[in-house]
């Protein structure tokens, strides 16, 4: 796994220590607001995402990178990409996503890490076309994703809960490094 160095983040791999704090992040309403049902997620819970995200690395060759403060070594979340099997519909397709804990919203972190990615993206997994997924009315998320320079693509529905998302798409080969 490739570890990613930005001006204030570590993307990296999993580490044992991050199950503790990573289940803060999920166990906020706030943060689990957007994702799923909404509902949080307890540490047994959380520990079975991080298995899932790190068998997707050895699967598929991209995964969910843990986001560390350069400046603390703090863990603040995810970002990273993956297969967005739940919507059949933009299959075959690769999904960036993100999750930080409040305390590190509205300071750019989340534009920093996915603009990373979207470089690893294009560099070092040779992909040509990336796509998010967020749900209406998330307008931090749809902020990040403007800034990235992703294009709205398509309306649906959450095939499990009904709710409407919002499908954005990149051209990798357009795409500002």
């Amino acid at each position: 796994m490739n570890e990613i160095r930005t001006p204030r983040l570590l993307l990296r791999s999993w580490h044992d220590d991050d199950l503790a704090p990573m289940a803060d992040i999920n166990a906020d309403p706030r943060v689990m607001r957007w994702v799923d049902d909404g509902s949080v997620r307890d540490l047994d819970h959380t520990a079975e995402d991080i298995e899932r995200w790190e068998e997707e690395w050895d699967e598929e060759g991209f995964g969910l990178f843990a986001v560390e403060l350069l400046a603390s070594g703090e863990l603040i979340g995810f970002t990273g990409l993956s297969v967005p099997e739940f919507l059949p519909e933009v299959m075959p397709a690769v999904a960036i996503s993100w999750r930080l804990g409040s305390p590190f919203w509205g300071q750019g972190y989340a534009s920093e890490a996915a603009h990373a990615t979207l470089e690893f993206a294009l560099q070092d997994r040779g992909l040509d076309r990336v796509i998010s997924i967020s749900r209406v009315g998330d307008n931090a998320s749809e902020n990040v994703i403007r800034k990235l320079g992703m294009a709205p693509e398509r309306e649906t529905a959450h095939p499990v809960y009904g709710y409407p998302l919002r499908v954005h798409a990149i051209d990798l080969t357009e795409f500002q490094a």
